[in-house]
């Protein structure tokens, strides 16, 4: 009998044993995810747009051959800076010299020829009165002096025409500014058939920065276009010293702003038809001469100022095949993804208009870890770095230039507070 218990009580002796292991290899439970989050801002925020701007010379004048010959000299150092009436370039002028001399002796000939007809007519006068000559001879003596006349004006015309000639075989600046590269060099063959391209300058200060608004966006701003042109914006007082609102920023192609503030120079006369866009040039001081034209930049205006926006830094944002999303940590502790509507971006921020409410936090680093309904661990990330931009105007409402709206200025990220 004792023998049979004891086999009865082995099998049961190793059934425990092995449950005891499988109990000591149970997976522990899962650690809790660790994310980053801030909280979502609400302010009033400016807001606009930027328009993509090309820079061109004040003034940007042709230098061309407008007579034919060989090209003796350049007198001028390429790309410097130059004054009004600067001899640039000289063309030989040899022949256009004895052409000159040629057209002014015809003009002598043409002179003593009228000279002749006209002594004749004055002698035949008196003549015909006393019948010592006919009428006939008389008529024909006036018609001798009115043809040397025309010719003598004729062969003035020459003079002159051979004097311009010989005057634009030396090109002179006619503007103040900065001339470029020599088209053609000495020897060669230039006005042959068609005015040459020998060189451009270009006035740089101011210099002119041209843009193409959208029929849309000037149709908003069209009072006050119309008040520009009638000279209404003039009478406007000058803005506040160190204020943001004293004209356009141009966004230069490095990502820096130009310090300068520009003003509107020209409003063009009717919308492209092909592209729907009407162009507006805006002249920016340029004393250091940092701005050359054919460099490309932004132009960046205020549209409009959001009141009590909603903010949160860009990554924070996923987009997946259009639809955008946040992921929020509740009450709970726990993630929460949400579907949002975004807005224009100020800085390293991005306006949400729906999807989120202020104060809420979401997560901007660790979202790949987590789920909808997952408990997590929230830690609240650094403020983003924003360029601090000015305050808008009392009230809430930011001014805005008669002449086209300023540029939005980025707002420095508010820290997010802990609840």
């Amino acid at each position: 009998m004792p023998a049979r218990r004891l086999m009865l009580a082995l099998p049961a002796a190793a059934l425990a044993a092995l449950g005891c292991s499988k109990k000591a290899e149970a997976p522990a439970a899962p650690a809790v995810p660790e994310v980053s989050v801030v909280e979502v801002i609400q302010r009033d925020v400016p807001v606009g747009g930027e328009l993509t701007a090309t820079l061109r010379g004040y003034e940007d004048v042709e230098i061309r051959a407008r007579v034919e010959g060989y090209l003796k000299s350049v007198d001028y150092r390429e790309g410097s800076e130059v004054k009004k009436g600067t001899l640039l370039f000289t063309i030989d002028d040899a022949q256009y010299r004895a052409k000159l001399a040629e057209a002014k002796g015809e003009l002598a000939r043409a002179q003593a020829a009228f000279g002749k007809a006209d002594a004749d007519v004055k002698r035949f006068t008196p003549l015909v009165e006393k019948r010592a000559i006919s009428q006939a001879e008389l008529d024909n003596a006036k018609s001798a002096r009115a043809a040397a006349q025309a010719q003598t004006a004729a062969a003035q015309a020459n003079v002159e025409k051979a004097a311009l000639d010989v005057g634009y075989c030396r090109m002179s600046a006619p503007v103040n500014g900065l001339v470029g590269q020599a088209q053609r060099k000495v020897g060669d063959l230039v006005g042959k058939g068609e005015p040459t391209l020998l060189a451009t300058i270009s006035s740089l200060d101011p210099i002119r920065v041209s843009v193409a608004i959208p029929e849309a966006l000037y149709l908003r701003y069209a009072d006050r276009v119309a008040a520009l042109e009638h000279g209404a914006a003039n009478q406007a007082p000058p803005p506040a010293a160190g204020s943001a609102e004293q004209g356009p920023q141009l966004v230069l192609a490095d990502g820096s702003t130009y310090a300068e503030r520009g003003k509107i120079i020209l409003v063009d006369r009717a919308v492209d038809p092909s592209t729907g866009t009407l162009r507006v040039d805006l002249a920016f001081p340029n004393p250091k001469r940092t701005l050359r034209p054919g460099l490309y930049g932004k132009l960046k205006y205020r549209e409009e100022t959001r009141a009590g926006a909603l903010l949160v830094p860009q990554r924070a944002v996923q987009e997946l095949q259009g639809q955008f999303t946040v992921v929020v940590v509740n009450a709970e502790s726990k993630a929460e993804t949400r579907k949002v509507k975004t807005g224009p971006r100020i800085g390293s921020l991005w306006i949400l208009e729906e999807g989120v409410k202020p104060g809420e936090k979401v997560i901007v680093e660790g979202v790949q870890k987590v789920r909808d309904g997952v408990a997590v661990q929230a830690t609240v990330a650094p403020a983003e770095t924003a360029a601090p931009g000015p305050a808008p105007a009392p009230g809430g409402a930011a001014p805005v230039p008669a002449a086209l709206p300023a540029s939005p200025e980025k707002l420095p990220a508010a820290a997010p507070q802990a609840k």
